[in-house]
């Protein structure tokens, strides 16, 4: 994967994950609660994090000073 192909995934990951946040949102706010369908939106939402995180790293080297 290049350098371009993995801004662009990092991209699409960061507005799946927003959109998850207000679907998590739109969901706790309705009367009737499905608790089993937040969860699982919010497990998504962490393994997109995790993914976003690992994109991240690996595009912004360390520097040591």
């Amino acid at each position: 994967m290049t350098e371009d192909e993995m801004r662009k995934r990092l991209e699409m990951l960061r507005i799946e994950h927003r959109d998850l946040d207000a679907a998590i949102e739109a969901l706790s706010g309705t009367g009737a609660h499905d608790q089993l369908q937040v969860a699982r939106l919010k497990k998504r939402k962490l393994r997109l994090k995790d993914q976003i995180a690992l994109l991240e790293d690996y595009l912004i080297p360390d520097i040591i000073a």
